[in-house]
């Protein structure tokens, strides 16, 4: 009987040509391969044939959080030396905590300009796990500056070049906020979500944005001791009638990804049911975790050892996950961010 609170016990062995280091196009060619998580039983598909799987009355939950260009190139006013910047999150207007690197260029008071002096920022304070906390100077809107100049966050297994910024959003990306993608959304087109529409599929959606927390390793032996990330969230009023009207009628509540899986479980566990809420959630899934809100999940393939794959281990069971991505490995699927996609049923 394997040891769920073992971190080893999640792992498995991936060549490295098997993560994807670009997007398919169209998105939506991308395989998926179908795991029944009673039975164990899996079939390979493609992306577009999702809806074969799905039945009217059924409902996708989508995370429409929006990732924010949040690199930023620029060199130190005072001499060029060169700095890179990654946005975490807003403080307050213009004034956000960020991570640099050379850390050691960047001492309060010190300023940087961006993209020829559209922007400029400086530093005010060194926060207490190294990041700084950096005011930004611009015309106009920084959103708007960040959408000409930033650069995509991508994690740190992607090491070509993002040609078009827009394969790293969703179709439906819409509320600014993220540092990484809410990938398993990457693979759905507008002319995707419309069949499903025309089946009798329905769609909600919730946000929560996510944050560079999502990369990070676990280092503890015992996952127990694991410190989670925590991230916001938002569930409008409609998208908890929805839910809890598919649930009335004997529908299935999909969630598309972990962050929607985390963002439903996380507000059932701080709200003891389903309701329009917005908060922060560290809620951290593994086996055995008895889920209270979703009854499939659309995701893609996870990094060996991370909360990620615990969490599909926790919904699909351990051996059938593990066997899943061993298959999958076999089958050379496309791993990761812009890999290909799994449905648990």
């Amino acid at each position: 009987m394997p040891d769920w609170t073992k971190r080893s016990t999640y792992a498995y062995d991936l060549p490295e040509e098997r993560i994807a280091q670009t997007p398919v196009t169209p998105r939506s060619a991308s395989r998926l391969l179908c795991l029944d998580r009673q039975s164990g039983a899996i079939e390979h598909h493609h992306f577009y044939e999702l809806g074969d799987f799905l039945r009217p009355g059924d409902l996708l939950v989508m995370n429409d959080s929006r990732v924010l260009p949040a690199r930023l190139y620029g060199v130190k006013s005072e001499n060029n030396t060169p700095i890179e910047f990654l946005l975490l999150h807003a403080v307050e207007q213009n004034v956000w905590e960020i991570i640099c690197k050379p850390a050691k260029k960047a001492k309060i008071g010190t300023r940087f300009t961006f993209g020829n002096g559209l922007l400029e920022a400086e530093v005010l304070d060194i926060t207490e796990d190294g990041g700084r906390l950096v005011r930004f100077f611009c015309k106009g809107n920084l959103y708007a500056v960040l959408d000409e100049i930033g650069q995509m966050p991508l994690p740190p297994y992607i090491t070509e070049k993002l040609t078009d910024k827009e394969r790293y959003q969703t179709v439906y990306a819409k509320e600014v906020g993220s540092a990484a993608a809410p990938t398993a959304g990457l693979h759905f087109t507008p002319e995707l979500l419309e069949q499903l529409q025309k089946q009798g599929v329905n769609t909600a959606f919730v946000t929560l944005h996510v944050g560079l927390g999502t990369f990070r390793p676990v280092k503890a032996d015992d996952i127990r001791d694991h410190h989670m990330h925590t991230e916001h969230y938002t569930i409008p009023e409609e998208t908890a009638a929805k839910i809890l009207a598919t649930k009335a009628k004997g529908g299935r509540v999909i969630a598309v990804g972990t962050t929607s899986c985390r963002t439903l479980e996380g507000a059932m566990q701080a709200h003891g049911k389903m309701c329009a809420c917005d908060g922060d959630t560290n809620i951290f899934i593994y086996p055995p975790y008895s889920f209270q809100c979703i009854d499939g999940l659309l995701t893609n393939f996870h990094l060996p050892e991370s909360t990620l794959i615990m969490l599909v281990s926790a919904f699909a069971g351990y051996e059938h996950t593990m066997h899943a991505y061993h298959i999958a490995v076999e089958e050379k699927y496309r791993f990761f961010s812009f890999g290909d996609a799994m449905l648990i049923l």
